[in-house]
């Protein structure tokens, strides 16, 4: 779940701030932050007026291709996926574990998307 996938296209070390996030039917915003940590790789994607005032976190398995070229990140979730998953807060919830495994189970295995183990 916190790992990219060997086919995203992503090159560790790669500084991703700024790219365009697109979801399966639209952008959702850019990427503030992101970590590359082996067990713990993650976007902050800044939602913008999308959903305003909003970030939310995307484990790095929802990146299903990354386009260097055109500074966009694809992930596999549609917006209302993205937009119904727990509220993210950055000074709360950034390194929490019980966030994470809350966001792991709404995203992954269990979830209601199909319950993919990744």
């Amino acid at each position: 779940m916190w790992s990219y996938k060997s086919t995203a296209g992503h090159l560790a070390g790669t500084d991703l701030t700024g790219y365009k996030v697109e979801a399966t039917d639209g952008s959702i915003g850019k990427v503030d932050k992101h970590s590359d940590e082996v067990t713990d790789a993650y976007l902050v994607v800044d939602t913008g007026a999308w959903i305003f005032g909003r970030e939310v976190l995307l484990p790095a398995s929802t990146v299903s291709r990354i386009d260097v070229e055109e500074r966009k990140i694809y992930v596999d979730r549609t917006k209302d996926q993205i937009k119904d998953a727990p509220e993210f807060h950055r000074d709360k919830h950034l390194g929490d574990p019980g966030y994470h495994e809350t966001l792991g189970t709404y995203y992954g295995l269990g979830g209601p998307f199909g319950g993919r183990i990744v």
